[in-house]
């Protein structure tokens, strides 16, 4: 089928000649595509009018939108899992950017069943997370042409095609020591709190924070940048070896 062969395409499988005549299959799509019975002619291989360039490309382009929406039906029969399945085994979608699942094949899914709404997205089995295809041509495909129950249902037909979960995950470090988001945090709260207690003293108005002990907490600060003043010059008087802590009383 042209169709399938045609680039752009790879993430369809072909579907049966049986399933596209009967028309059973086909319920409630008469209303949905334009030209209806010449893009299924097109579809079919039967297409004989002789029109114009015009006409011919906007049949074209119905008999595209005809087979995505067919297609999103045959994918969840019997015969349309295995010829997914096997396309899956394959890498024929991709395989996960993520670093943690090891180049895991990906599956096609729509974020929504009906058209013109959402584009194709990749779903990965062991993350269980979605992603963009890489290439532009992949992106333009519509998501409703695979559904948004596939690729559950094939995990629930093929039990033992689902990947062990991953639960690495990546752990940021600063020489060889854990990054934690609660102490990142407190870093930023007491910055913006120290931030905060610096403009209220240029307005000379009163803060109101106080430290762990109970006292004023300007009046703690400039105690320490006293204490540092001194430090600072008993290491320049050599009384005390630069990078020793001074005793203080």
């Amino acid at each position: 089928m042209i169709f399938i062969s045609s680039r752009g395409n790879e993430y369809f499988c072909e579907i049966d000649e049986d399933y596209l005549t009967d028309r059973f299959n086909l319920t409630g799509l008469q209303t949905e595509v334009q030209y209806y019975q010449y893009a299924l002619d097109l579809v079919t291989d039967v297409f004989d009018l002789d029109c114009d360039d015009e006409m011919r490309e906007t049949i074209e382009k119905s008999a595209r939108h005809l087979y995505g929406l067919v297609h999103a039906r045959y994918i969840v029969t019997t015969r349309g899992l295995a010829k997914m399945l096997d396309k899956y085994k394959k890498g024929d979608f991709g395989k996960c950017p993520r670093v943690m699942c090891k180049s895991h094949p990906l599956l096609p899914m729509g974020q929504a069943d009906n058209p013109n709404l959402k584009a194709v997205k990749l779903y990965c089995a062991r993350c269980e997370d979605i992603y963009n295809p890489k290439s532009s041509r992949h992106s333009a495909i519509d998501g409703a042409y695979f559904g948004t129950s596939f690729h559950n249902i094939l995990f629930q037909v093929y039990p033992a095609m689902i990947p062990a979960k991953s639960y690495e995950r990546y752990v940021p470090r600063i020489y060889g020591f854990k990054v934690h988001a609660p102490a990142t945090l407190i870093r930023w709260q007491n910055g913006e709190r120290d931030e905060m207690r610096r403009r209220l003293r240029k307005l000379e108005i009163e803060s109101g924070f106080k430290d762990d002990d109970g006292g004023d907490v300007e009046e703690s600060e400039e105690e320490e940048e006293e204490d540092d003043d001194v430090d600072v010059e008993a290491v320049e008087k050599g009384h005390v070896a630069e990078g020793e802590v001074p005793n203080r009383i």
